[in-house]
């Protein structure tokens, strides 16, 4: 039996058949959690208390263990985040090229720190753990595409470019 949680999200048409598809992908249910997260997250651009209880519900999960997945994976948002979403990576190799000075950068150039959003949901900044880059430190993430070997100038380009409405990926040069 569904609760009144779990009535308030589910897949669209879509994501059900993409569901349906994960589930003899994986050896256990368990295994679909962070799967069906993400079509969940991708349906909504977040994931919502209901929608974190439906996943649970549809694997036969505890809520507590799938919210534990969500809390640990930086990938998953709880609230929605800025159209342009900054993760800006805080891991050894980044911090020891200079992390914290881009950090400083994005909070002069666009007034948040880390944890914050613009009042007009332009922005939304997070220090994250590794994104894999270590070769190409200090990196960030951002609209799905990785910034590495990211310098002040670079970084400030990138950030301009969003607030004129341009494309980012235009300013990803040295």
């Amino acid at each position: 039996m569904e609760n009144a949680a779990t009535a308030t999200f589910a897949f669209t048409t879509e994501n059900e058949a993409r569901f349906q598809e994960l589930l003899p992908k994986y050896p256990t249910k368990q295994a679909v959690v962070i799967p069906a997260l993400w079509l969940a997250h991708d349906q909504n651009g977040y994931l919502t208390p209901e929608a974190m209880d439906y996943v649970a519900q549809r694997l036969e999960q505890s809520p507590v263990s799938v919210y534990a997945v969500v809390e640990f994976y930086t990938m998953f948002h709880t609230s929605p985040p800025g159209k342009h979403h900054i993760q800006l990576c805080r891991t050894i190799t980044c911090d020891m090229l200079g992390c914290d000075n881009l950090a400083g950068l994005i909070h002069d150039e666009i007034g948040i720190g880390p944890g914050e959003q613009t009042p007009d949901g332009l922005f939304s900044f997070e220090m994250v753990e590794c994104l894999g880059s270590c070769g190409t430190g200090p990196m960030m993430r951002m609209d799905n595409r990785y910034f590495e070997n990211l310098t002040r100038d670079k970084l400030q380009r990138v950030l301009r470019a969003c607030k004129e409405g341009r494309d980012s990926a235009e300013e990803d040069r040295d």
